[in-house]
């Protein structure tokens, strides 16, 4: 962050917010700006597989909204299952598959807060094409076109990793990559009202093979994070400073 001294909260600090349990996630929300424009960025978010209610880990999105953020820019490690993809390629997200939607675990069950939406809202358009398209022009113009791929991300639980059937199964779906988190988030932010961008980094191969000796682990993934953690930061910084955003209002 830039300009601004950041504002730094940790999480244990804020009534009722939840905490990050997850090695490599800080768990504290920072306020500043970035490239000019006022932001708030999460350091670490929060999983089913942490044992979270899926309400309780979307929370923070509602806290943004009635802040006053209009545009959302999620980040994810995910595991490839399109075999055209390399580690540490970039994956914009275009679609999402909801998994634990499927048995009924979706973050709006419940009553519908109408302060904030719809009762059924519309996924068809969750990943703003606008944004995905700047997301695009900007990689070419900062030369990162060679390890931008764009996809369909899926969502599992976790926190186990996927068995190789598992992974086989999704593939055939139609999903590019794998995760455990970002799906629940964009569902509550939709609802709000809020745009949203995805990207995820592929941090290792999803096994397919069962001749294969590969084994996931979280090590790689948080290797491969820092690898492109530079790059990723370049391209959301530019993509930020080309948002254009009414009253003011923060991302």
């Amino acid at each position: 962050m830039s300009n601004t001294q950041p504002q730094v909260f940790k999480y244990s600090d804020i009534p009722n917010f939840p905490r990050s349990t997850v090695h490599g996630h800080a768990g504290r929300l920072v306020f500043g700006t970035l490239k000019g424009k006022p932001c708030v960025c999460m350091q670490g978010r929060f999983h089913l597989y942490e044992g979270y209610p899926v309400q309780k880990i979307t929370l923070p999105m509602r806290v943004f909204k009635l802040m006053g953020v209009e545009t959302m820019i999620l980040t994810n490690a995910a595991g490839s299952l399109n075999q055209d993809y390399k580690v540490g390629d970039v994956m914009i997200i275009k679609d999402h598959i909801n998994m634990p939607g499927f048995a009924g675990i979706n973050p709006l069950a419940g009553p519908n807060d109408d302060r904030f939406g719809v009762r059924f809202p519309c996924m068809s358009d969750a990943y703003d094409r606008k944004l995905r398209q700047m997301a695009h022009d900007v990689a070419l113009e900062l030369g990162f076109s060679d390890f931008l791929q764009e996809g369909v991300y899926c969502v599992l639980g976790g926190p186990s990793f996927e068995t190789i059937a598992e992974c086989r199964m999704l593939h055939r779906l139609g999903a590019d990559a794998v995760g455990m988190s970002t799906v629940h988030e964009v569902i509550v932010a939709r609802h709000a009202g809020m745009r949203c961008f995805a990207m995820s980094l592929i941090s290792n191969q999803s096994v397919m093979d069962y001749d294969s000796e590969e084994k996931a682990n979280h090590e790689e993934v948080l290797e491969t994070g820092q690898q492109r953690a530079e790059q990723l930061q370049k391209l959301v910084s530019t993509m930020v400073a080309r948002l254009e955003h009414n009253n003011n209002n923060s991302f």
